[in-house]
């Protein structure tokens, strides 16, 4: 999944992986109109309804030009892109032709003056080099604007197999976790009281949008987001400005820039996950947000809480994660679905 093709509005490829996994413990599969996966898997009840999301779009870049001269590619961002993580980064730019890769480039150093050397590039003076000479060879390729490039960034493992290394964690790991946790309730048997939909989002990097559209079809009643924690255990970073650590378990997140979780919700599964003895982390990001941020103001409103796996180096071409933390978050929301009946749902909204 992480090694899939799938930008923001270009989907489809990882949205493919997506369903032909789900099929075999979904009891329905449906899609929103742009291109969200929805399945559901039926309890005791239908109601509460429950909705497990994670976004399947990772950040990425759209071609806006070709170079009439020397054949090199300009490029806009898809999703937040910090300067100083792209220079002599390779891509993958899919084309009607086919796959070609490519590397970020810019003016050497050698040629900048001393001044200019010592500042960051910015993006918009950097380009793509697929290796064409000039513009007819790049479009010989296949090359034309509004193409899309992702990461090129192979899937590996450090730390004796217990970390990940790869691109697309943000937000695979999350759709990953809504998955395992759904197939769990499939082949455990386990009769939950309610009815549970996992959705695979789209284009939650450029605006949350298939958040907007997928829940507007389900109509939850309440709301668990899966998703990328930034792991604050790197140097340089506060405590308090991330407080979650890569190794220590699944993050349960209090305040982002988009949503104020239903404060019941929250001490509910904060509950939940101290009388199983479940590791957890609490965290906050003062800046970005997540798919709750457009879900829990659906309609009339959804009580939502966001529960994350804290990844370092998150839109950059290489994260880390820890398989354990992933783990313990699926374990996590296995024991809330569990729990959520009609009567607690109700609880976190009662005035």
């Amino acid at each position: 999944m992480s090694e899939s093709f799938g930008p923001a509005g270009f989907e489809r490829e990882a949205a493919q992986i997506v369903k032909r996994y789900v099929q075999t413990f979904s009891d329905e599969i449906s899609t929103d109109r742009l291109g969200s996966i929805i399945f559901k898997k039926k309890g005791i009840y239908d109601a509460p309804k429950v909705l497990i999301a994670g976004h399947i779009d990772e950040v990425g870049f759209v071609i806006s030009g070709i170079d009439k001269e020397t054949g090199f590619l300009t490029f806009n961002p898809l999703g937040g892109w910090s300067d100083q993580v792209l220079l002599s980064q390779r891509v993958t730019v899919r084309t009607a032709k086919g796959d070609v890769l490519g590397v970020i480039a810019a003016k050497p150093p050698h040629l900048l003056p001393e001044e200019e050397a010592s500042k960051v590039v910015k993006k918009e003076n950097m380009f793509i080099d697929v290796g064409a000479t000039s513009c007819e060879e790049a479009v010989r390729l296949g090359i034309r604007i509004g193409d899309a490039a992702v990461p090129w960034s192979p899937f590996t493992t450090v730390g004796q197999g217990k970390i990940a290394m790869g691109k697309g964690f943000d937000d695979r790991v999350g759709t990953f976790v809504a998955m395992e946790a759904i197939r769990g309730l499939k082949e455990k048997g386990i009769n939950h009281p309610n009815t549970v939909y996992g959705v695979a989002t789209v284009q939650e990097e450029v605006g949350l949008r298939g958040a907007a559209t997928s829940a507007y079809i389900v109509e939850p009643d309440v709301a668990i987001v899966c998703e990328v924690d930034i792991a604050g255990d790197v140097p340089g970073i506060k405590p308090h400005e991330a407080p979650s650590r890569m190794g220590k378990g699944p993050s349960i997140m209090t305040f982002d820039a988009t949503m104020i979780p239903n404060q019941l919700l929250k001490n509910f599964v904060i509950e939940t996950a101290e009388n199983l003895h479940l590791p957890y982390q609490l965290s906050m990001i003062s800046r970005g947000g997540t798919d709750a941020g457009r879900i829990h103001i659906t309609k009339g409103g959804c009580p939502s809480i966001v529960i994350s796996v804290p990844t370092r180096h998150i839109h950059s071409h290489v994260g880390l994660f820890s398989f354990e933390d992933a783990e313990n978050a699926v374990k996590l929301i296995d024991e809330i679905l569990q729990r959520l009946d009609q009567e607690t749902v109700k609880s976190f909204t009662s005035i």
